[in-house]
């Protein structure tokens, strides 16, 4: 039961999967990013609760999923993200620690979300809500039903699923991300869940990795296009530069559908942590992005919890 406390294969297309090893060396990146930006330590403190949960996490009854590669590349070629077509169960137990870990601490952060978190704990314990509610969705995160409930805004709901989804989704598709090779998916979303991109990579190559926070799948994609709505007009897409003191970082942004993804050449900052972590590492990035006039459909590290 969900309870609030105090608030009432190739290297270059997918990640390993966030087995225990994996997940504390999420929290040792972790830990090595806040002593080069000490700045925002006490600001995104949550994320590293947050990992410190997902290495704690171990699947109680969850099955991976079992295609072999002509079933996966067959659904890519339609342009299909697996999850689309695949019959995930994930149990309401499986997430339970996770979720409500998370929903404590958002309570914390944000008084305001305290009794929207209330009813969405009601529902959970009397099963009017489960894990199915927050997987992602053409467009979007969730089904709609916790905000329907809950009262929750979409950005927090969005928050709560990359919060608690990503250790078991990435379980689930352990198996099959050895299938994916360079050009059998040709789309911004993510072939594997279907999530939005979270942060993009400019290999040693000069191939553009982008990655899913929401189950930890990557895949590549043109350099030349919008993740988000796939424009190629170089009159789109716009280069938004942080700062000199941070070499190797762009801000990728289209004039067209108002979308940003921060991007990170390993070229020049060869010792760069994992995706995840410079992305949650980097929240100024977000504001230059914001005060741009740009959004993206991941909720901004720092400016979700800054909001009332």
């Amino acid at each position: 039961m969900l309870g609030l406390q105090g608030a009432r294969a190739d290297p270059l297309v997918f990640s390993p999967p966030l087995e225990g090893l994996a997940r504390v060396t999420l929290r040792a990146e972790w830990d090595d990013l806040l002593e080069r930006r000490p700045a925002f330590r006490a600001t995104l403190g949550v994320y590293g609760d947050i990992l410190d949960h997902w290495a704690r996490w171990s699947p109680a009854r969850l099955t991976p999923l079992a295609w072999g590669a002509p079933e996966c590349r067959q659904r890519w070629e339609r342009g299909v993200p697996l999850l689309a077509e695949a019959s995930v169960a994930i149990g309401a137990d499986e997430l339970e620690d996770l979720l409500g870990a998370l929903m404590e601490r958002l309570a914390e952060l944000r008084e305001d979300a305290g009794p929207a978190l209330h009813r969405f704990a009601g529902a959970w314990d009397r099963g009017a809500i489960g894990p199915e509610a927050l997987l992602p969705a053409p467009g979007r995160i969730g089904t709609g039903a916790v905000e329907e409930i809950s009262g929750l805004g979409p950005e927090l709901v969005t928050f709560l699923a990359y919060g608690s989804l990503r250790p078991p989704l990435d379980a689930y598709f352990a198996s099959v991300r050895p299938h994916l090779d360079g050009d059998a998916w040709r789309l911004g979303a993510c072939p594997f869940c279907g999530g939005p991109p979270g942060f993009s990579d400019v290999l040693e190559d000069g191939r553009r990795r982008l990655a899913c926070h929401l189950c930890g799948g990557a895949w590549l994609y043109s350099r030349m296009k919008c993740p988000f709505c796939g424009s190629e007009s170089s009159r789109d897409l716009v280069r938004l530069e942080p700062g000199d003191q941070d070499q190797g970082f762009v801000v990728i942004a289209c004039k067209g559908c108002r979308s940003y993804v921060k991007e990170l050449d390993r070229r020049v900052r060869w010792n760069g942590q994992s995706a995840l972590v410079e992305d949650w590492g980097s929240p100024h990035f977000d504001l230059v992005a914001e005060r741009a006039g740009y959004r993206r459909p991941i909720p901004a590290p720092i400016t979700l919890l800054a909001r009332g």
